[in-house]
């Protein structure tokens, strides 16, 4: 029987709330999946305790941070918000470190990848940010590496800006295997256009 995978979700007062809705939908929807039971969501908090985010909706975590363990893991995703910049979540930055160094995915969008550039995991990668600037500020080596993009996926860092929900779950599914190949283009065209005719070829994917 194939072991379930963890993908851990960190919940922290001021997160972004949509930074994450097409990427915890995706993984928690079954349907379209080339495995449905091959994952699980686990949301955790620095405590365990419940959590606002910035648009005010109040979040019960599954677990505190003391729960998370790397032996069932097959992800980390990090969403933004102010506590990145006021220099919060710094238990969290040494967490993503853990799962880098021993070869589990991490995935982090807006502030999210400020914490990523303090902790030196995107000196030596390629990734993006909101801008270049904006990670400048950190004092991090990483600067030759940044793109200037929506969503780079690179060394099993995926980074996003905080105006790419849509990038940032692309990338992330990509990187999990989560949808066939067309399947995942057609999803990605279908959200990004809102055609009908790329609705058509969702259907004709799925089918496939």
């Amino acid at each position: 029987m194939e072991l379930i995978k963890s993908i851990y979700l960190f919940l922290f007062d001021t997160l972004s709330d949509w930074e994450i809705g097409y990427v915890t939908a995706g993984i928690s929807n079954p349907m379209m999946q080339i495995n449905p039971r091959r994952y699980q969501l686990k949301t955790f908090s620095i405590d365990g305790k419940p959590v606002r985010t910035i648009g005010g909706l109040k979040i019960i975590p599954d677990l505190s941070l003391n729960e998370v363990t790397l032996s069932d893991a097959a992800m980390l995703i990090l969403p933004g918000g102010k506590s990145w910049e006021e220099g919060g979540n710094h238990e969290v930055i040494l967490l993503a470190k853990k799962f880098y160094e021993n070869k589990i995915k991490v995935a982090a969008i807006c502030g999210a990848t400020l914490g990523l550039a303090k902790s030196g995991l995107l000196d030596f990668v390629q990734h993006t940010s909101n801008s270049k600037e904006y990670l400048l500020n950190s004092h991090y080596k990483g600067g030759n590496y940044y793109l200037n993009q929506l969503s780079v996926s690179s060394a099993g860092i995926i980074t996003a800006s905080g105006t790419a929900p849509l990038e940032f779950a692309r990338d992330t599914f990509k990187e999990l295997n989560l949808y066939k190949t067309e399947v995942l283009a057609a999803w990605y065209k279908l959200f990004k256009t809102g055609s009908p005719e790329a609705f058509a070829e969702l259907m004709k994917a799925l089918e496939a």
